[in-house]
């Protein structure tokens, strides 16, 4: 059985042609699609049908993508988002990232490349019911659940990607993850290394995570990586 069995997609895209591309690539595996051409298409069909990932391109008409993703990660915190852009500087994916995107993929792409991150999407956004919930260093406490993090029982707002990013970081505490292995891991197949996206997030945790504690929990080795502990 295929792997796609039972999930619903939407796809909201402005280009008919790409739109259809990616419609029917995924069809074929065996994955349910919708697909709205506008912004407020994609916000009607969101409301009214439950998905389990939603791919979206930045610039629609009305509504554009960035808005949608925030609607969107405000309605359900965990359905996964991969956005879809022309656009691929740092500026722009902080942008999508912040906008509550878990993935990003730059126009044009490779269907095989569309579907892994589906695929990765996906898997990563199903819970083993069999792992603990809760994650643990120190006075931090990361609820896989609820999608709450909490330091000394007071609640830290996270975006989407900066969740993640921490997740990874608490599952692999007191291990040294390099950048290439949060760029693996985090921010899946194909992400470019040579943009400064991941030390932008590591800054972002620091600031919500350490700033007003006097134990710092992120630490950076210099030509290594950065690790989660407490000394």
């Amino acid at each position: 059985m295929m792997s796609g069995v039972n999930a619903h997609l939407l796809v909201v895209e402005d280009e008919p042609k790409v739109a259809t591309f990616i419609k029917k690539g995924l069809q074929t595996q065996a994955y349910t699609v919708d697909v709205a051409l506008t912004g407020e298409e994609g916000k009607q069909l969101f409301d009214s049908t439950p998905y389990k990932l939603v791919i979206l391109d930045v610039n629609l008409p009305g509504i554009s993508g960035l808005d949608l993703a925030e609607y969107i990660r405000s309605q359900q915190s965990r359905l996964p988002i991969l956005m879809l852009t022309a656009l691929d500087t740092t500026a722009d994916k902080l942008l999508g990232f912040e906008a509550g995107a878990d993935d990003y993929l730059a126009k044009p792409f490779d269907f095989l490349e569309l579907l892994a991150r589906v695929k990765a999407l996906l898997r990563r956004s199903t819970p083993n019911e069999e792992e603990s919930q809760i994650l643990r260093a120190a006075d931090l406490e990361l609820d896989l659940h609820q999608r709450v993090a909490r330091r000394r029982g007071e609640t830290i707002d996270l975006t989407a990607r900066e969740f993640s990013l921490l997740e990874y970081l608490m599952r692999n505490a007191g291990r040294v993850v390099s950048r290439v292995d949060i760029a693996e891991q985090v921010w899946d197949i194909g992400f470019d290394t040579g943009t400064n996206v991941i030390d932008v997030y590591i800054s972002y945790l620091r600031a919500k995570i350490d700033k007003d504690s006097p134990v710092k929990l992120i630490h950076t080795l210099i030509g290594m990586g950065y690790v989660l502990k407490e000394k």
